[in-house]
């Protein structure tokens, strides 16, 4: 099947339209460069915004004749697209929130990539010189507003959820919406679309404005999937670990939807530091929320917590089962907490400085077999470090479910093997043996076939 294609020059709007020449000569070097690869496939994936694909290489298959090449001019810079999707332009001209994304690419990529990954201002094995590093992307990216009341929310949940779930989520962000509370998701389909889409229809009624509706995502992620057409904030984060800890250094406050694998390393990474004792005292609200329908799913993930993090791990999140109302009220009113826990410690309201994340959720983990096959899953460590390794196991089942690099490594060396104490293993073979009942690890009508092997 052809895929109908355009070519054009795209010039920016707002960010990267003032560049130096040296600006404009650095992005121009770092584009034909080690990074054109990723730069080409995020942009890809960007201009293919509202469709409903998971897997980076079928993108890649649609439209291998794609290119994108960035052009010197006095003024500036500008894009030039050859064989582009033809679903992101109207009457020839490239729609204005996928234009916008496109140059978040440009910027995230290339331009971050010389200011602060290369950069020997930031030492990105040293804690504090990440989190640092992640504010300056954050704020390159003019995310925040000083002065604004705390009202982030960052939603998590799959990709691929049933329409009685995803339904749902738009009922919860319409909520949250009618509060004034603003919207953060991985900027992908199904759970981090809905609440996006309900919240615009509150912030409508209440007369509030344009909401903010930031997705924050990596570049494994968005080459394998779009972001939804509601985000009118993209954020390309370097890794993995650097998207997770902007989520939770920027959020006010987190909701949980039903999802697959992608959504267990999530949760096990808010819980890895929450546990942590330097943020015992810290209030962060975290809601497990889904219609009646999934009311056995989170059973599943709150028995899979309490069999391998402890009781302890289970105090750090309340369950709400389909009561949208209820979930928007209680995050609105534990917000004002963590509001007035801010004031006190004369914290930023719109980054977190004072929560301590641990070294072991900074690192990037590269989910190789041999990574994959060591990972310390055994109960002989601290609740917050066990965390840590059960998220990068996680994280390596979502890279070779749907990341390009993941797939690829699966197909030459054949399944991740996961190996531990049994009475971690048991729990995670069953928890992930029922996201694959459930048609969580793929869009719906995909088969999946597992990436992965449990020895017990």
């Amino acid at each position: 099947m052809k895929f109908e294609v355009i070519d054009a020059i795209i010039s920016p709007h707002r960010q990267l339209e003032t560049l130096s020449q040296l600006e404009v000569s650095r992005i121009l070097k770092t584009s034909k460069g080690e990074l054109s690869h990723i730069f080409r496939n995020c942009s890809l994936a960007v201009l293919n915004c509202g469709s409903a694909l998971d897997d980076g290489n079928e993108l890649l298959d649609r439209y291998p004749d794609f290119s994108i090449k960035v052009l010197q001019k006095q003024r500036g810079i500008k894009l030039s697209l050859k064989n582009a999707p033809a679903i992101a332009f109207v009457d020839g001209k490239l729609i204005a929130g996928i234009n916008e994304h496109l140059f978040a690419v440009l910027r995230d990529v290339i331009y971050v990539d010389s200011k602060i990954v290369n950069s020997s201002c930031f030492n990105l094995n040293k804690s504090d010189d990440v989190s640092n590093a992640v504010f300056h992307i954050l704020r390159n990216a003019q995310l925040f507003i000083p002065g604004l009341e705390p009202n982030l929310v960052v939603c998590w949940g799959g990709h691929s959820i049933s329409p009685k779930e995803y339904n749902y989520t738009k009922e919860v962000g319409y909520q949250m919406g009618l509060r004034n509370l603003d919207i953060c998701t991985g900027c992908g389909p199904g759970a981090m679309k809905g609440p996006m889409k309900g919240a615009t229809i509150g912030h409508a009624k209440q007369r509030s404005g344009v909401g903010r509706y930031l997705g924050l995502t990596e570049p494994g992620i968005i080459a394998a999937g779009s972001p939804n057409t509601m985000v009118n904030k993209l954020v390309i984060m370097p890794d993995i670990e650097k998207r997770l800890e902007a989520f939770v250094r920027t959020g006010h406050g987190i909701v949980v939807f039903p999802g697959g694998a992608g959504t267990a390393e999530e949760i096990l990474y808010l819980l890895g530091i929450l546990l942590h004792p330097d943020n015992s005292a810290m209030p962060f609200p975290l809601i497990f929320t889904g219609p009646k329908s999934a009311e056995d799913y989170f059973k599943q993930i709150n028995r899979f917590i309490l069999d391998t993090l402890g009781p302890e791990a289970q105090q750090r999140y309340k369950i709400i089962i389909d009561d949208p109302a209820r979930v928007a009220i209680e995050m609105k009113a534990d917000i004002k907490k963590v509001r007035k826990f801010r004031k006190e410690k004369s914290d930023a309201y719109y980054y977190n400085w004072s929560l301590t994340i641990d070294e072991q959720f900074q690192k990037p983990f590269d989910p190789t077999h041999d990574n994959m096959r060591n990972l310390d899953l055994t109960r002989d460590q601290k609740s917050h470090h066990l965390a840590a390794n059960l998220r990068r196991a996680f994280s390596g089942v979502v890279s070779g479910n749907v990341k390009e690099d993941g797939i690829k490594s699966i197909k030459k060396h054949g399944l991740f093997e996961l190996k531990g104490d049994v009475e971690i293993m048991r729990p995670m073979d069953a928890l992930l043996s029922a996201f694959v009942k459930q048609q969580r690890m793929k869009l719906p009508g995909t088969e999946y076939k597992p990436c992965y092997r449990i020895i017990k």
